[in-house]
């Protein structure tokens, strides 16, 4: 297992849309083995597999004490809405308050290939609604109000 360096804002990578992963292997697990060491050690909520530079529909998040490995996740429901502010790991330094459904049921495969759903509200939905985004080129700052930059 490694820790694997964090793509930034402005890196053309985090732009681009991850192709779905079609063998459950190895190099997977080595990917998501990597990816909870990384998120691990920079302290962070999740991580998607572009923001280390893979373009892969792979996501891991980890929240109050649960972890999730999201291979070709799928965002089926949402429902409700909360506003509120989110960093990330590839925009180092800022925070901004984002608008998010309050609640999503997410459909995913695990590393062996099994389909999982997770029903999931508030924060823990933010976050897999955050890291989804990262799979089709999104960041958070697209869609943050009040963009302020950390100890202001």
């Amino acid at each position: 297992m490694a820790i694997r360096n964090i793509l930034q804002l402005g890196d053309e990578t985090l732009r681009k849309k991850s192709f779905e992963v079609t063998a459950f292997d190895q190099k997977l697990h080595e990917l998501l083995d990597d990816m909870k060491d990384t998120l691990i050690k920079a302290n962070g909520a999740g991580l998607a597999a572009p923001q280390v530079g893979v373009l892969r529909r792979v996501f891991v998040v980890s929240v109050d004490g649960e972890y999730f490995e999201c291979v070709n996740p799928k965002i089926v429901s949402k429902s409700g809405s909360q506003d509120g502010e989110e960093g990330c790991l590839s925009v180092r330094g800022k925070y901004g308050s984002v608008k998010r459904p309050y609640s999503v049921t997410v459909e995913a495969f695990d590393r062996f290939g099994k389909l999982f759903k997770v029903n999931a509200k508030g924060f823990l939905a933010r976050a897999f609604c955050h890291e989804y985004d990262h799979l089709d080129g999104i960041i958070y700052v697209d869609k943050a109000t009040n963009l302020q930059e950390e100890g202001r």
